[in-house]
């Protein structure tokens, strides 16, 4: 588990041992400093939780008994839980019971006084059944058989008190695992996503493709009047639809090689070891094109290459994602706003007001300061750019920094300098003769980084 928790990027853990291979508990949380244990058996883990902006409450990671005959050391355990304290409470795990007839579907009908407990249960302890949101059977068994029977026995739990600091939370039927569970997940900031619209990115692994030089040359070469921003539009567009079978399938492109070299290993034929080594040689490419994929997402830009860094580079990844994420932010008026009731806006509002100009005098600041330009220093710096400035500009940009709205970093330019290189110069040149360039080249994107753990 210590190793999961390094996997995850998590501080805190606590751990209840199995017994022999039955049994075992853990609870991971992200920051050491937000989780406090409150008490723990062989069948719940019970803690405190402090998490930004928001009251301390309980949350009991809970293991029903399996056996129906020990039920009532589950109920009895509930109502142990539930007079421990009076903080919030949401409680959430395998409770190994059901509460109505409906979640349970095939086989024999559920013992009614296992329900009846159940239910006299959860009143004494004051506490509610949070909605499940997807399948509505948590496990299974015997699927595609005429005996196949499906129940929800995983489940949150929450007192009113909880439900009035989360009143979104939702919890999530993920539906991924290959046991007969399937995992569950508090949301407590639960909101219908929309649909999700990919961005254009530009893939570093894709130069490694022939195909994309071609693909390069053939959509900007063939446009000769047509502006910069066209241009890359058109470009854009052709390698977005031929990419995403590069980077779109790393996993069944490996597992094809993999497959591939195990039909032929132990042939001896000439042709066999011939085809063998081109499998071998393309596994290698596609470990590489994901490596360089990852390490592009991670930003870890001081490792230029490494040997098979791709687990590295893809948790350097998922961490920067999690810890960029922000939920909520604080308006004018100190009111906290989430993505539902407007955070872009007060992200927009913000960056727009600190970008305004304001009327100001400046004129006798500037009368105060004494001319140290000289005319031989004028002349050079009203001197025409020239086509080797821009380049040793542009080269000197990391290649895995972050694009524009357009979708390309610097490491696409600097890889097509033969093709793009003079579309660049000209538009740089431009400027600086008429000051003015494109409205388009002004667009960004926003991206707040947070400073710490809880802005």
């Amino acid at each position: 588990m210590n190793v999961i928790k390094w996997q995850l990027g998590f501080e805190g853990i606590f751990v209840v041992d199995a017994h022999g291979h039955s049994g075992g508990l853990a609870m991971l949380w992200r920051k050491e400093e937000e989780g406090r244990l409150l008490s723990y058996s062989n069948n719940h883990i019970d803690m405190v939780l402090n998490l930004a902006d928001h009251p301390e409450f309980r949350l009991t990671g809970f293991y029903g008994e399996p056996h129906r005959h020990l039920r009532q050391n589950t109920w009895s355990r509930l109502r142990q839980l539930a007079s421990a304290s009076l903080l919030p409470w949401c409680l959430i795990g395998d409770l190994n019971n059901i509460l109505y007839q409906w979640e349970k579907k095939g086989g024999r009908a559920y013992p009614s006084r296992l329900i009846s407990e159940f239910h006299d249960a959860l009143v004494d302890c004051g506490l509610n059944d949070l909605e499940l949101v997807g399948h509505p059977y948590t496990w299974e068994r015997g699927r595609g058989t005429s005996n196949w029977i499906e129940v929800r026995l995983d489940r949150a739990l929450f007192s009113q008190t909880w439900r009035s600091i989360f009143p979104g939370a939702k919890l999530v039927n993920v539906e991924i695992s290959t046991s007969y569970h399937s995992p569950i997940w508090l949301d407590l900031a639960y909101r219908r996503r929309d649909p999700f619209v990919k961005r254009f990115r530009f893939e570093n692994a894709w130069v490694r493709e022939p195909m994309c030089r071609q693909i390069v040359q053939a959509n900007w070469l063939s446009y000769h009047t047509v502006s910069l921003h066209d241009k890359i539009r058109c470009c854009s567009t052709a390698l977005a639809e031929w990419g995403k079978d590069i980077t779109g399938n790393f996993k069944e492109r490996i597992n094809s090689c993999k497959r591939s070299l195990r039909q032929l290993k132990g042939c001896r034929d000439e042709e066999v070891i011939r085809r063998y080594q081109e499998v071998h040689s393309c596994l290698l490419e596609v470990l590489e094109q994901k490596e360089i994929f990852w390490r592009q997402r991670s930003k870890q830009l001081w490792l230029q290459a490494g040997d098979q860094n791709t687990k590295f580079f893809h948790a350097c990844a998922t961490t920067r994602k999690r810890n960029n994420h922000l939920a909520s932010l604080k308006n004018d008026q100190g009111v906290w706003v989430n993505w539902d009731n407007g955070l872009d806006t007060v992200i927009v509002d913000y960056f727009r007001n600190i970008f305004s100009a304001s009327q100001t005098n400046w004129e006798r600041v500037i009368d105060c300061v004494p001319e140290s330009i000289t005319e031989e220093m004028n002349m050079e710096l009203l001197a025409p750019v020239e086509d080797s400035e821009v380049k040793e500009a542009l080269f000197q940009m990391h290649p895995d920094k972050s694009p524009g709205p357009d979708g390309f970093n610097p490491g696409f330019y600097q890889r097509y300098w033969d093709i793009v290189g003079s579309d660049v110069i000209r538009l740089v040149q431009h400027f600086f003769m008429f000051t003015e360039f494109p409205v388009h080249l002004s667009d960004t994107h926003i991206a707040l980084i947070p400073k710490k753990a809880k802005p």
